[in-house]
Formats: C-alpha cells, structure tokens, sequence
C-alpha cells in the first residue's frame, strides 16, 4: 500500500486549486457591447479602439481578473512602478507603434522628438492647436477625451440605470457637497491616445487644491459598466474656481489605472480660461466638473447624447455650455 504524506496530499490540493485558476482565468469572456461615442464634428455615431481591451475585460469580468484587480491592479504602487517605466529613454520605442495604432496627429505637437513615452504622452501643443470660445459666458471643454453631461446630478442615473452619483463620496465632504447636490455634472475622460494636460474652463480665482487618496481603477466604460462608484473611489485632486457668472465651479482630476501621477502646474490664486492648469502622467484619466443649481445651460447636444447612453467626443477649448447670468441682457 503507498502511503501518502501529508505533505504530497498538501502538494497535491494546492496543484488542483492552482490548475482550477487557470481554467477559470482562461474561461471564454463574456461578449461586451462597444464603446460608441459622438463625434461632435460630424455628427457621426463611431465606436472607440480601445488600449488594452482584452486586459480591462478579462479584470472586470473574469473571477480571477477580478482578485487581481483587487489584489494588485488597482494599488498605487502597480501604476507607479508602470508609469516610471514610462520615463525611461527605453521607453521610447514605444511610441511610433502607438501613434500608428491609435492615429496620433503629432503635427500639432510643440516637438516631435520625444526622449521617453511619457515625453511623448505628457506632450504639449502649438498654440494655435486648440482654438478657446474666449466669451466670458461660455464655459469650454478642460480636455481633449469623450464627455458626459447631466443638467441635474439629483434626478439623473449615472452611467447605470438606478445609480446617482455620490457627490460628498467624491469630494470627501459632507458640507461642501450640499452646493452641489442638485446641480450639474460634467464627466471629461480621456483616453491613453488622448492629449493628457488639461486646462481651465473658465476664469477666475482658484482655490488650494483638495487631495483624496484613493485606488486607480480604470475609468474606461468597461469598467464603468461594472463598477459605476469608480469616480468615487480612485485618487482625486480638487480645486473650486469661482466665477461670477458659473458661481463655485468644482474642478477635480481623478486618477486610473496606470496613470502615474497628476501634475498640477499652475501657480497663484487666480486663473484665465484655456490656460494649461495640469497634465497626466501616462494612464487613461478623467476631468470632473461639478457647477451649482441653475449657473450653467450646458449644450443641448451633451445632454441628449448622454441621455441616449453615448458619449461625445470634444476637444480643450471648445464650447460646453453658456451662463445662465447673461450680463448682456
């Protein structure tokens, strides 16, 4: 008769656990719905190429994908090792593949010799490159990337139906959040291919930014579809812009899987549209605007857009929305 130690039946359990692991994380994905989007030029319906798609699916939508993104994917630490990988000269190869996948117009870019990806990814533009709406009643887009919009947090789901977002999760502020409980919400993300530094959307002066340690899940609508509480849990950084005719504008920039780190370079207290405010480092990312009860009329085509379920896709500098308060009149 073989006897069999208690080490090898050890051995043995943890080699099938090992190998049901594997079955499992090798399992067919579920078919996800595309990501479409408006282009806003054309006003043509497009679906988005997504970096990395099959990596976001099988984290969100596979048991084990699922451990690892709790376990590692979403921890500081992964993004930050991956987003200082960027900044090695080795990183550079990288980019010509990059630009060719996702059609990167690099002739609005200030250079076009990069030392290292996140050279090329945190890259500034011409100045001609993104016309500003300089119309004091006009609020414009921070960021080039793909918007949503909802005239009133309140009675508006968010991304899924059923969900409101939670505006004293997000600024980690019970007081504050009351001016914005039923006010408007406007969701900027951009993706990896996207111009990365982001921009004021109107004057005015500029309060100390608000920091709020969090995780980096991914803010693609991938993820979203799963996790609709993303915004609220990943690291943000907030500033308030008051503007006499927006009122108390919230700017906040949220962090994402891979996204190294948010860079604020704007200096002083005070600030003037279309002047750069911050970049990302390298990572998809997202800029939230939050405005009080009846300050903004954003544009009627964000709005039905959004409420159809779509995105629209919008650069820095371009219209969103006009003042309520309109001096002129």
């Amino acid at each position: 008769m073989v006897n069999v130690s208690k080490t090898q039946k050890r051995w043995g359990l943890i080699l099938l656990l090992l190998a049901v692991i594997a079955i499992v994380a090798l399992y067919p994905l579920p078919p996800q719905a595309p990501i479409r989007y408006y282009d806003r030029q054309s006003g043509l319906l497009k679906t988005e190429k997504v970096a990395g798609e099959k990596w976001l699916v099988w984290l969100y939508n596979n048991p084990v994908g699922e451990a690892t993104l709790w376990a590692l994917a979403k921890r500081k630490v992964v993004s930050s090792v991956y987003g200082n990988s960027m900044d090695r000269r080795s990183s550079a190869r990288k980019i010509q593949p990059f630009v060719e996948e996702f059609g990167i117009d690099l002739r609005t870019a200030q250079k076009q010799e990069f030392t290292s990806f996140n050279d090329f990814f945190t890259r500034k533009l011409k100045d001609n490159a993104r016309p500003v709406d300089t119309s004091s009643i006009i609020a414009v887009s921070p960021a080039d990337g793909k918007i949503l919009a909802w005239a009133n947090i309140s009675s508006s789901d968010f991304i899924i139906k059923g969900y409101r977002f939670d505006v004293a999760s997000f600024l980690n502020h019970a007081r504050l959040a009351q001016k914005y409980l039923d006010g408007t919400l406007v969701i900027i993300r951009l993706a990896p291919f996207d111009y990365h530094r982001f921009h004021f959307p109107m004057s005015g002066s500029v309060s100390p930014v608000t920091r709020i340690d969090g995780d980096y899940y991914s803010v693609n609508p991938l993820a979203l579809r799963k996790m609709a509480e993303i915004f609220c849990l990943n690291k943000r950084e907030f500033t308030i812009i008051s503007n006499p005719l927006f009122g108390d504008v919230v700017m906040a920039e949220v962090g994402a899987t891979m996204a190294g780190s948010i860079i604020q370079t704007y200096t002083g207290n005070s600030a003037k549209k279309g002047e750069e405010k911050g970049y990302f480092k390298f990572g998809g990312s997202t800029v939230v605007l939050l405005f009080e009860k009846a300050k903004i009329r954003v544009d009627e085509d964000l709005l039905i857009n959004t409420l159809k379920g779509y995105e629209t896709a919008v650069r820095e500098g371009e219209r969103i929305g006009i003042s309520v308060i309109n001096p002129g009149l």
